[in-house]
């Protein structure tokens, strides 16, 4: 998702979203500890996934 396709969600679906990337940085940072992550760039990817929703969440708190 890219952040034109964020800002149309709720907050609740930010935080949905939020909560399962966070669960997914978890297991990649568990994978690479152990040696097992496939795909390095995708600790990047989800790691700027995250900021951008947080980013996005703290402007619709704002504008209330």
């Amino acid at each position: 998702m890219n952040a034109a396709d964020l800002k149309n969600l709720t907050e609740d679906q930010l935080n949905d979203e939020l909560s399962k990337l966070k669960k997914e940085q978890f297991n990649l940072r568990f994978q690479g500890a152990t040696g097992q992550i496939e795909n390095t760039a995708r600790v990047r990817q989800v790691r700027r996934h995250i900021a951008r929703i947080k980013t996005i969440a703290g402007q619709k708190s704002a504008a209330k």
